[in-house]
């Protein structure tokens, strides 16, 4: 199953979270716990984030580099086998990314994600390590998503990176991308972002998920740009409630976007943590409510793995 076709036969917004895989040592009873929480809301499909490990670098007392890491996530494939099984009615879509990964090694996860019969994927380039101020892709990996997708798209054909490789089989991968409202931080200006994101569609992308916005003004006029641009595929908008105090410094500055000057008034009154995620809990459903009545195809929940909030939005809201 598709998630493109499911977001272009459907006549109502759909709902979808995403999920971050748990820190080595963790098993997935965590992820089950938090999606079991959200199940009943019939959510259409459940993203599976990816992220580098993080590694330091620790001079030896020899004068030596040693490279550490520090902290490692399970894989992706594995975490996103395990919710297809269990969760058969909901489409599972985990995130693959250039960071970290040449070309033979993408090729690898790939093999293993459509033999395991999981064709949905959304394909980011991924942001730089903790630590480091720009991107650099791996020795023969990619740089940029459009390429990754280049890549897909050729073992959709049956092209793999050995082109000389026998009995090979043509993948039925479907990809979504994301786009930025607000622009992506590296961009110069929105302008020159929405053509990067053409590149990615022209590439063989079938729809977008946005970066979190916290003004539906954003949204709507990003919509109205791409599709000036030329991009006519669906355009999940993508949101978070904001949960604790320290967001209104820590989102900006992270993600690189504006929260309201209303919001944040209404937020700094507040006298606690709890209070806080009630404001924050509440301008999401406003914000939910809003994108149904101008027709969004899905609405797109970033949980950060927790499912108390999604949960009370998604009963509001829906």
């Amino acid at each position: 199953m598709k998630l493109i076709d499911k977001l272009k036969e459907t006549k109502k917004t759909l709902f979808s979270f995403e999920i971050l895989p748990p820190l080595k040592g963790r098993n997935i009873q965590d992820i089950y716990k938090v999606i079991d929480e959200l199940i009943e809301f019939n959510p259409m499909n459940i993203n599976v984030t990816y992220h580098q490990q993080e590694v330091v670098y620790k001079e030896l007392e020899n004068g030596f580099i040693e490279k550490k890491t520090v902290r490692k996530r399970p894989g992706t494939v594995a975490i996103a086998a395990a919710i297809n099984y269990k969760y058969k009615d909901t489409i599972v879509v985990p995130h693959i990314i250039c960071g970290g990964f040449n070309k033979s090694e993408t090729e690898d996860a790939l093999i293993d994600l459509s033999f395991l019969s999981i064709n949905n994927l959304l394909v980011l380039r991924g942001d730089p390590p903790a630590n480091y101020k720009y991107f650099k892709p791996e020795k023969d990996g990619h740089a940029y998503a459009n390429e990754l997708i280049g890549q897909i798209m050729r073992m959709n054909q049956g092209i793999y990176c050995d082109e000389e490789l026998k009995n090979t089989k043509k993948t039925r991968f479907s990809v979504g991308v994301a786009g930025y409202p607000e622009k992506h931080n590296e961009a110069p200006n929105i302008e020159q972002d929405i053509f990067y994101l053409k590149q990615k569609i022209d590439a063989g992308a079938e729809y977008i998920v946005t970066q979190m916005f916290f003004d539906n003004q954003k949204y709507i006029d990003f919509v109205k740009l791409c599709r000036n641009a030329g991009i006519e595929v669906p355009i999940i908008p993508g949101i978070k409630p904001l949960t604790k105090k320290a967001d209104l410094s820590i989102i900006p500055q992270i993600f690189h976007v504006e929260i309201p000057f209303e919001l944040t008034k209404e937020l700094l009154q507040t006298k606690n943590d709890d209070d806080f995620r009630k404001v924050g809990q509440e301008w999401t459903v406003y914000q939910s409510k809003e994108l149904i009545k101008f027709g969004v195809p899905e609405i797109h929940y970033f949980t950060v793995s927790k499912s108390e909030n999604i949960k009370e939005i998604v009963k509001k809201a829906f």
